[in-house]
């Protein structure tokens, strides 16, 4: 798999891009003439480290290494993957994917993020043309998974799922744009929109906050997890879309909108739009509304993702992707002996943190229970077992907070079994953030049949499981902070 990219432009868009790829573990160089970009990409990776690693339930790879090259040719000499976020200008971008193809491997996929030009238009001239095709992604790069891939004639199929294959791999979801089309499918569609909220504006008849509660109090809510076509179909009744067709089809005939009449940009018209945008949100500075839409959007992606749907199928699928190479052993057998087992290794999502900031009280439990879930998988008591009417209650818990722990934040819960005798298990956990001690977990549990809800001895399977836990932890020593009282404070 390739681990290598060139970011060429180090805006809003090319400092997304940047910390999509470095978060998932590639090697990310950077060229941009603006003396400013190191500061403005580094602004852009901390909201990015503070969100992205949060909608993971896996963790993330280890971060690649990030560079700023003053000479594009080296930026990209060996890279797998090139993206082009330069200005809008054709005439600029045939000139900078000139210069890149001069330098960059005959292998290497170069993608630009354009959103107004076909790939054809920027093939022209080109002499390697199939290596250039359009990724088109959605700000904020680092969080919307969507990328709409833009191939032409000259782009072979081969090349293209390879793409694909990139971007699925660094959680993106890669919309293939059948044929070209200027503004490519998403803008076109939001195009419309805008189109639209300009003449309400612009006519008096609502203001921009106006527009924006019209949109993220009604229906943007049911895009966000449905789409336009599956919401009619639900609008459409048991009858379904056949229905919905047959009884709104006929005000498509009706006046209603503005269709392709676009209002002049006039001083006037652009005056009173800034200025009722700057009565909506001029108190917030850009950073600050940048993290309120990042959290936002990590709370909205993570509910959907507790539905297996929308956008939140593709995160459940991105984390079964890095689950599968993370080092969680998948048995008793395989723990190693005298050392803690691995139980948790995850990031803290925004909405774990509280007021003042940092993981909020009920998330230390959360993660802890997490724990104890992967234990019990561990000696064989997994969803089958428990299907077949054995399982584990907690009977009590006691978590102690040693240090404070912030959004985005990698920790990791290592397990040490205290006791695992007949009805018993009592279980002690350590969180830390590297080497950095963040809280322990104490929890006593009693193996119960779920049919009469009553203690009883743990069946063959889970019974082996525990004799393996116990040989491999038999001989640690016991954690000075177990079964320690609440101090008095001083």
């Amino acid at each position: 798999m390739m681990q290598r990219a060139a970011i060429i432009g180090g805006g809003v868009i090319g400092g997304g891009w940047a910390a999509r790829f470095l978060l998932n573990g590639w090697d990310v160089r950077v060229f941009d003439p603006d003396p400013e970009a190191e500061r403005k990409i580094g602004e852009v990776l901390d909201n990015a480290r503070r969100s992205l690693p949060g909608l993971s339930d896996a963790p993330l790879p280890p971060e690649g290494r990030l560079s700023f090259h003053a000479d594009m040719g080296e930026a990209v000499k060996g890279a797998d993957w090139i993206q082009e976020s330069v200005p809008e200008n054709l005439a600029l971008k045939h000139r900078i994917l000139a210069q890149i193809q001069a330098a960059c491997d005959a292998g290497a996929v170069i993608g630009s993020s354009t959103s107004g030009f076909k790939p054809s238009q920027l093939q022209e001239g080109s002499a390697a043309p199939g290596q250039i095709l359009v990724a088109h992604p959605f700000n904020p790069v680092y969080l919307l998974p969507l990328v709409e891939l833009v191939p032409s004639a000259a782009n072979d199929a081969g090349f293209v799922e390879r793409a694909a294959e990139v971007l699925r791999s660094i959680g993106s979801y890669p919309l293939h744009v059948r044929k070209e089309i200027d503004a490519h499918i998403a803008d076109r569609l939001l195009e419309a929109v805008w189109r639209e909220a300009l003449w309400l504006v612009k006519d008096g008849i609502a203001t921009t906050e106006e527009i924006d509660n019209a949109i993220r109090y009604g229906f943007g809510i049911r895009w966000a997890q449905m789409g336009l076509f599956e919401t009619y179909r639900v609008a459409g009744g048991e009858a379904g879309m056949k229905h919905f067709m047959a009884q709104f089809g006929p005000c498509l005939a009706w006046p209603w909108t503005r269709l392709t009449d676009v209002p002049e940009f006039t001083e006037e018209l652009v005056d009173l739009i800034a200025g009722q945008s700057d009565a909506q949100s001029g108190a917030f500075g850009i950073r600050e509304l940048e993290r309120i839409r990042d959290n936002n959007l990590v709370a909205m992606m993570r509910a959907l993702k507790g539905q297996d749907w929308g956008a939140g199928a593709l995160l459940r699928a991105h984390d079964a992707r890095l689950k599968a190479g993370t080092a969680l052993v998948a048995r008793a057998a395989d723990v190693a002996e005298g050392v803690p087992v691995l139980t948790l290794a995850r990031a803290v999502p925004l909405d774990w943190t509280d007021y003042n900031g940092h993981m909020t009280e009920s998330r230390y439990l959360d993660a802890f229970a997490q724990s104890t879930d992967r234990f019990m998988e561990l000696i064989g008591c997994d969803a089958e077992y428990i299907a077949g009417g054995g399982s584990y209650f907690t009977a009590e818990s006691h978590i102690r907070h040693v240090d404070e722990v912030h959004a985005g934040a990698r920790i990791e819960v290592r397990t040490q079994m205290l006791l695992g005798e007949g009805r018993k298990l009592h279980l002690f956990h350590a969180m830390y953030e590297g080497e950095r001690l963040l809280a322990t977990g104490e929890h006593f549990l009693l193996h119960v049949d779920l049919g009469t809800r009553r203690s009883c001895p743990p069946g063959p399977q889970v019974a082996e499981g525990l004799a393996l836990m116990s040989r491999a932890h038999g001989g640690m020593a016991w954690p000075e902070a177990a079964g320690a009282a609440i101090r008095r404070a001083g």
